[in-house]
């Protein structure tokens, strides 16, 4: 992971937020690269599910046919929004504070080892990365136990690694950065929402939150939506936008942000089709991933145990990947994909529902009245062919853009040998990206500065940046060009050279296989383009 990131800085995919002021913890900037790889895996999730869907067809795996439509809502919402859909409530993590140091960390994601020396056992706790646990664990227990590192010997681990949220005497915790143990608070609620202000004066009733989740902006849109279009359920509307989450312990590069992307669909169906829509979306939602190049060893799917499941839901599924930073064995959430019911439509239609009924009823004051009242629109669709009236099931598969950008990157990152120009082999650095995601498809070279071939490789280059990210590179030897574009992920090379001035011929390269053929220079654009379309 260390290689990755490091790689991503220094080839301009991503870079820390306000790094020159030491950066702040939880935000990232996509430089030049990276934005063009992010801005591709939301193309494509865009076009695969919506733009390029035939609703005249019926899918394989699917019900029936279905519709697909496009929405793009706000992040600041009425504060009602996030009332009615329990956010304003239940939407929090469990937080300690540490009396010595002043800092807060999230309860269930600080981790430790008990270890045990000098006839004490204390839980040493760490926010070190994964892959540097184990040395800072160390580090810590031997600064607390007064010992020098030859001494390392002396302490005792007693179990693995374990977080925060199993230990039961804090009396004996060393918080992350601490110097005493028992400093860490009893752990309470944090809600995780970012509070802003609407208007000039800024008061009490002019709060609202930046959006945690793009979800809300499609329930509250879905009558505008039906009344607008032709739609009829079953039909998917779909969004891609940022969502802000008060995470207080970010970490894992881009994982765990509090400023991310969303990619999100809900799919509206009938009640007595929800479980089959369930099957279908969970199904596409995984081939899509593989299609693009994650493979069948990192990538997996969770079915929710029973236990973990909100009453109102039939079914949630996450699919998971082996990210890199993750212990051996261990996955990270990657896409979830939900039968959430019916229970959004007529959260936004009645008012907060209560989480601990079933069926659900509203969620009522000491006065017995609704604690948070919803919109009272009817949110229910009637079927103009049956005339049935009912309140559609929703079935949301939500995939996070950063999160599959990042998992592209870590799937794409390789070390392997290839010859270099003077055909000695070298260790060689690439990214194997899926061409529909390479931020560059292609890339221009003349052999060498002269005899005309700069001349003959710009006018191709012209022609290709009409239609492709492409990049041009005249500098260094050519075998050094393809390293340079090998370690970005381009997956063409061109190469104009002598033989081009005498046949308008160029030389084509590809990244994987380093298998070279010769093309027409007025053939190379569509050539380019067929293979990154039939890749």
């Amino acid at each position: 992971m260390e290689k990755i990131v490091s790689l991503c800085k220094r080839r301009g995919f991503m870079f820390q937020s306000s790094e020159i002021y030491g950066g702040f913890g939880g935000f990232w900037d996509y430089g030049p690269l990276g934005v063009e790889l992010k801005r591709n895996v939301k193309e494509a999730w865009w076009q695969d599910m919506v733009s390029s869907h035939n609703e005249l067809l019926q899918p394989v795996g699917a019900p029936s046919g279905y519709e697909m439509v496009g929405l793009d809502s706000t992040i600041i919402m009425h504060p009602q929004v996030w009332k009615c859909s329990g956010h304003y409530d239940l939407f929090h993590d469990y937080m300690v504070d540490c009396r010595e140091t002043k800092k807060r960390y999230r309860h269930d994601q600080v981790r430790g080892r008990w270890v045990e020396c000098k006839d004490q056992k204390v839980f040493v706790t760490s926010n070190a990365e994964i892959e540097q646990e184990d040395a800072e664990i160390q580090r810590r227990a031997l600064k607390f136990f007064r010992l020098r590192g030859k001494d390392a010997d002396q302490l005792k681990y007693d179990g693995g690694f374990a977080t925060l949220d199993t230990i039961d005497d804090m009396d004996r915790v060393l918080g992350p950065d601490a110097k005493q143990i028992g400093t860490l608070t009893e752990p309470r609620e944090f809600n995780l929402m970012f509070k802003t202000t609407v208007g000039a004066l800024g008061g009490d009733d002019d709060v609202a939150f930046l959006r945690p989740e793009t979800a809300q902006g499609i329930f509250v849109n879905f009558k505008n939506v039906l009344d607008s279009t032709r739609v009829r359920v079953p039909f998917g509307i779909a969004q891609v936008g940022k969502s802000f989450r008060n995470e207080i312990t970010p970490r894992n590069f881009t994982f765990r942000s509090r400023e991310f992307e969303q990619m999100e669909i809900e799919f509206f169906c009938p009640p007595n089709q929800s479980q089959e829509w369930y099957r279908y979306w969970r199904d596409r939602r995984v081939a899509w991933y593989t299609e693009l190049g994650l493979s069948g060893d990192s990538i997996r799917m969770r079915e929710h145990h029973t236990e973990e499941l909100a009453h109102y839901s039939t079914g949630t599924a996450d699919i998971e990947y082996a990210f890199p930073f993750l212990d051996e064995g261990e996955f990270g959430e990657l896409e979830g994909v939900a039968h959430r019911g019916d229970f959004d439509l007529r959260s936004h239609m009645e008012g907060k529902l209560d989480p601990s009924t079933n069926p659900l009823e509203l969620e009522t004051d000491e006065r017995g009245k609704p604690k948070y009242r919803g919109s009272g629109r009817d949110l229910s669709y009637r079927d103009d062919l049956t005339n049935e009236k009912f309140v559609p099931h929703v079935v949301e598969p939500s995939a996070g853009a950063d999160r599959a950008t990042l998992a592209f990157l870590c799937e794409a990152y390789r070390e392997d040998e290839a010859p270099d120009e003077k055909g000695k082999m070298q260790t060689r650095t690439l990214l194997k990206f899926h061409p529909r995601l390479a931020p560059l498809k292609a890339a221009v070279f003349p052999l060498v500065k002269k005899d005309g071939m700069p001349e003959v490789a710009k006018e191709i280059y012209g022609e290709l940046k009409q239609h492709l990210p492409v990049f041009y590179d005249e500098k260094g030897a050519v075998g050094r060009r393809y390293r340079r574009q090998d370690e970005v992920g381009t997956p063409y090379c061109i190469t104009v050279d002598g033989q081009t001035l005498q046949d308008q011929t160029v030389t084509v390269r590809d990244r994987d296989t380093l298998e070279q053929w010769r093309v027409s220079t007025k053939d190379i654009c569509d050539e380019i383009r067929q293979r990154i379309r039939s890749s």
